[in-house]
């Protein structure tokens, strides 16, 4: 029986590049992800991951296939393949779901230029020929297809997320 959202809380450490979803303080699911390139940080046009307390404002993407390309939260109507990136190489890809984080703690990652519901953070997909585990995104939590699937299916929003180094 899958966990009840109202229990869960999300952990992402940035250190150790691990998504551990836990039930009531037991861990109940683990996935490796890719953090900031540009290390911890919360300023607004820095790049980096931002730490500290938040919660699962939206959830977007439900129904979906895998692998569903979105530009500004919204489905573009294309499936990822190699041959869209070589056609668009510039791309951030964020693919198959978005989960949108808003911050907590005023000052620190909520409100004025920390804010991480403006700096649109989220943890989404990326190609799968991405690495896990390796600090390389733009500030997002990236997640294998697969696993930001099945996490989106656990979760909601007002998910309580936490991010530390």
């Amino acid at each position: 029986m899958p966990p009840s959202a109202s229990d869960l809380t999300v952990l992402i450490d940035i250190s150790q590049q691990c998504l551990t979803v836990q039930q009531d303080g037991v861990p109940v699911r683990s996935y490796s992800v890719s953090t900031a390139r540009n290390g911890p940080g919360e300023q607004m046009g820095s790049g980096c991951t931002p730490r500290g307390r938040h919660y699962i404002r939206a959830c977007i993407g439900a129904g979906q296939p895998e692998g569903t390309v979105f530009v500004g939260r919204r489905p573009t109507g294309e499936r990822y393949s190699a041959a869209l990136a070589q056609r668009y190489p510039e791309r951030d890809w964020i693919l198959s779901r978005i989960l949108w984080l808003c911050g907590r703690e005023p000052g620190i990652n909520r409100l004025g230029q920390v804010d991480s519901q403006r700096r649109f953070i989220y943890i989404h997909g990326t190609p799968d020929d991405q690495p896990m585990g390796v600090a390389l995104s733009h500030g997002c939590v990236r997640m294998r297809n697969r696993d930001v699937v099945e996490l989106f299916d656990l979760v909601r929003p007002g998910t309580s997320v936490v991010i530390r180094e």
